[in-house]
């Protein structure tokens, strides 16, 4: 028999960093039946597994799964392989495109292979939801619809702004959140967790569970993470999510140098929140640290490269964490270069030399030549030393030259 922590102990942990949580009562009396016997509390999160890679903003729901494993719980991985045939319609302005069984699949493997660079095997449980969904049949999924509303269904923000604009909403779109809630009666979940985006789906596992006679699971939602450019204002913070496609991502399949220099690169309000979302770390030693920052026996960069160390060492091991502490602390600290730093080579054209914008694609010192011009524009990008900010800059022929860019991105290049 399982030996749990006080419900009060649990409780601040598993509150700490969401947004929603239906309903508080509920799940403390779910923590107080689980402490009195023994029995581990079946906490679910779904995936439909629409891309193979993760971000950290990715593992913020991920990470609240582990919480509840460290508390003695057992979690619910859930792959939507079936309702990734479908194509999740949460916050879409269009109808998204389903996609293939073979996607699905291939999808669905990296994730397994993902996941348990956070999670506790022992305490995971992997379920795909075609498992029982596919069996329903034609009779079961009219069944299932007669459970909830067309006008309750409609109250969607996402549906109703589509409808509202005349924009088309396929049957098959109103099928997905029933689906999604039915899993949590198949599975009978006692927790579902799921971002800020999923609360309406979340809610509607909860009504079927009361249809079809399941003690009805709470809800906890987690925020969508900010990206590293994240900042304060009023007390706020305020940024773009966490995306590839801004650029503000840490990836938590990226070299533990690249992990630990992003990291230490967030302003220090916004490593707080990192740290609320993200941080294993108990409750009362992070109002420890955090206490400890604010009264000035600490120094904040101590307290974020605790922070960078703990996140790259849940992905590569303590071992490459404080290579990547050392490292950093000697070329951003004493100002010298990488003792890895890349060599590349470049061809250059037939005037002798080539474009900068060119030599930073092809150095991989910038993934296209949009981010590329706005490096150069807001002078990140310097040549043995020498900040470059004209957009037409040519690269001679020759070399080798130390190219920096940004405080984190360093290469050793030569034009043959």
């Amino acid at each position: 028999m399982t030996t749990f922590a006080p419900v009060d102990a649990q409780l601040s942990l598993i509150l700490r960093g969401t947004v929603d949580c239906h309903v508080q009562s509920e799940l403390e009396a779910k923590l107080a039946r689980s402490r009195e016997t023994g029995t581990p509390l079946r906490i679910k999160a779904g995936f439909d597994p629409t891309a193979p890679d993760l971000h950290i903003g990715h593992t913020v729901l991920i990470t609240k799964m582990r919480q509840f494993q460290d508390l003695g719980h057992q979690v619910i991985f859930l792959i939507g392989d079936f309702t990734g045939l479908i194509g999740d319609p949460t916050g879409r302005s269009a109808t998204r495109p389903p996609l293939t069984r073979a996607e699905v699949d291939a999808n669905a493997e990296t994730y397994k292979a993902q996941v348990f660079k956070i999670l506790d095997p022992e305490r995971t449980e992997i379920a795909f939801n075609s498992t029982w969904v596919e069996p329903l049949g034609a009779r079961g999924f009219i069944e299932l619809a007669a459970k909830y509303s067309l006008a309750r269904m409609m109250e969607r923000d996402d549906f109703k702004r589509r409808f509202a604009s005349g924009q088309s909403i396929r049957v098959h779109e109103l099928m997905y959140p029933l689906v999604q809630g039915y899993d949590s009666v198949a599975l009978e979940a006692d927790v579902e967790i799921g971002g800020t985006d999923q609360l309406f789906n979340l809610l509607v596992g909860r009504q079927l569970m009361k249809e079809y006679g399941v003690e009805p699971q709470c809800v906890l939602t987690t925020p969508l993470l900010e990206g590293t450019d994240a900042r304060e204002e009023d007390g706020l913070i305020v940024g773009a999510k966490m995306s590839k496609s801004y650029g503000n991502y840490v990836g938590i399949d990226e070299p533990p140098g690249e992990m630990f220099g992003k990291l230490m690169s967030l302003s220090d309000p916004v490593m707080w929140r990192y740290y609320d979302l993200l941080s294993t770390l108990p409750s009362t030693e992070l109002d420890a640290l955090k206490a400890d920052v604010a009264a000035g026996t600490v120094h904040p960069k101590e307290a974020k490269v605790r922070f960078g160390k703990e996140i790259v060492g849940r992905y590569h091991g303590a071992a490459s964490a404080a290579n990547a502490a050392a490292e950093w602390q000697r070329v951003f600290s004493a100002r010298q270069l990488p003792s890895d730093l890349r060599d590349v080579a470049i061809d250059a054209d037939d005037d002798g030399g080539l474009g900068l914008i060119s030599v930073l694609r092809q150095a991989q010192l910038a993934s296209s030549g949009g981010e590329a011009r706005r490096l150069i524009k807001q002078g990140a990008v310097s040549i043995d030393g020498v900040k470059v900010s004209q957009m037409d800059a040519r690269v001679d022929r020759g070399g080798p030259y130390v190219f920096k860019v940004g405080k984190k991105r360093f290469a050793s290049v030569t034009l043959a």
